[in-house]
């Protein structure tokens, strides 16, 4: 029996990990809106975010985050799904996928227990800032554009390959 990219859940372990620890440590040292620069260009600034990416629907009244709650869950449970059936040998998405998996529970660890996210890095240049986010929202990012490659890159290589074994 093949081993399937769910062994690689290990890493999704260790985002949920990672997020859960940096955000539990901005929410115990730092007020809400507090602000600390790190680089120019890169501050913590801990904020509560109701919404979902760049704080979309995030005044939308509260019910928000039962959707948001609903998707991740189902997201979840599908990634998981996704990773069964696929081998632990095709790397690229395995931790694609992992990483994905890993963003989006840490952040629904979040609107389960708060009601919100915590966000708290925020990259700017002069007067221009990027909505701030967390590691969870890194991971998911990294994750996506991995998949985004994946789809266009190395499935054509994939398809490439088999088909030079059928014309053989």
């Amino acid at each position: 029996m093949k081993s399937s990219a769910i062994k690689w859940t290990w890493l999704s372990i260790l985002i949920i990990t990672f997020d859960q620890v940096t955000k539990y440590y901005i929410s115990h040292q730092f007020s809400l809106y507090e602000t600390l620069r790190i680089i120019p260009g890169l501050n913590i600034t801990y904020l509560h975010n109701t919404g979902a990416a760049f704080s979309f629907l995030s005044d939308a009244g509260g019910w928000q985050r039962w959707l948001f709650i609903a998707l991740s869950s189902i997201i979840s449970v599908i990634l998981l799904g996704w990773m069964k059936r696929h081998p632990a040998t095709d790397l690229w998405l395995a931790i694609a996928l992992a990483l994905i998996l890993g963003g989006a529970i840490g952040n629904l660890i979040d609107r389960v227990i708060f009601g919100y996210v915590i966000d708290f890095i925020s990259v700017y240049y002069q007067d221009w800032y990027w909505p701030a986010f967390n590691v969870a929202d890194s991971a998911i990012s990294v994750g996506v554009v991995m998949l985004i490659i994946d789809s266009f890159w190395f499935d054509q290589a994939k398809v490439s390959t088999h088909s030079g074994d059928i014309e053989k």
